[in-house]
């Protein structure tokens, strides 16, 4: 299995220390080694950054690590591969156009039976995962729904779009992140774990690094800052776990 993360919050944050977190489990402290990804919003644009190689050792991944990148929205994805070769191609995270805004699509799970029922006609799939697949559908159905503009009700799209998952997870394991920069959509089915960090902060520690953090000295009283992970990253603070077949919708930082 894949692992996921993700972070939106209500100001521009970096995301260095959990993400020095989730590298380590890309072939150090975890089997993940298939390759890494990661895509940082700012404002219509995003940076995406992929290595097919193990996390723990990239330099792309220690790039991200020491290099404070401020972001809103964010979405990562380190890989353990079980569709698709191991290529730049098939890692995640996928991005793709809709409605004048790049959107980006994480999955962590294996799909099993699902050619025939998911067959996308106007976003065609680079790679050959289940992954990029289940994505290009999901933004298909979303285009026939809702037509060529961008709709004024974006809640209602991911409403749908946690619907369409319902419909994914019946082929197998799906957990998955989507984002249009705005909102962020989380689906679990199996392990997604969440937790909002607000004043009054702390200090936390990471799992998989000897590594601490004191947030009082990297907040503001106004900051909000929400991370999602297949697994909690520190080990001193209390993570949210999703149900089931269980969907979260956050806004910058706030579950809406």
């Amino acid at each position: 299995m894949c692992e996921l993360l993700g972070m939106t919050a209500n100001v521009p944050t970096d995301i260095c220390f959990s993400f020095n977190g989730l590298m380590q489990r890309g072939g150090r402290t975890g089997p993940h080694k298939d390759g890494f990804g990661i895509t940082f919003y700012e404002g219509k644009g995003c940076r995406n950054f992929k290595d097919p190689n193990p996390s723990f050792n990239s330099a792309i991944a220690e790039l991200i690590c020491h290099y404070p990148i401020k972001s809103c929205t964010v979405v990562s994805h380190i890989r353990q591969a079980n569709r698709g070769r191991i290529c730049l191609e098939n890692t995640h995270p996928f991005i793709r156009t809709l409605w004048g805004r790049a959107w980006s699509f994480a999955h962590n799970g294996q799909l099993s039976k699902y050619k025939q029922a998911i067959k996308p006609k106007y976003h065609v799939p680079v790679g050959n995962t289940d992954s990029e697949l289940a994505f290009c559908w999901i933004l298909d159905q979303l285009f026939e729904r809702f037509g060529r503009s961008k709709p004024r009700n974006m809640k209602a799209v991911f409403k749908y779009a946690a619907k369409l998952s319902d419909q994914l997870r019946a082929f197998g394991i799906y957990n998955m992140l989507l984002t249009d920069g705005e909102f962020l959509l989380s689906y679990c089915t199996s392990n997604l774990f969440w937790i909002t960090r607000k004043a009054p902060f702390g200090k936390a520690n990471l799992i998989d690094a000897d590594v601490s953090i004191d947030f009082t000295q990297e907040t503001t009283p106004n900051d909000i800052v929400t991370v999602i992970a297949t697994k909690p990253l520190t080990d001193n603070e209390h993570w949210h776990k999703m149900d089931t077949g269980q969907h979260k919708l956050f806004k910058f930082g706030v579950l809406v």
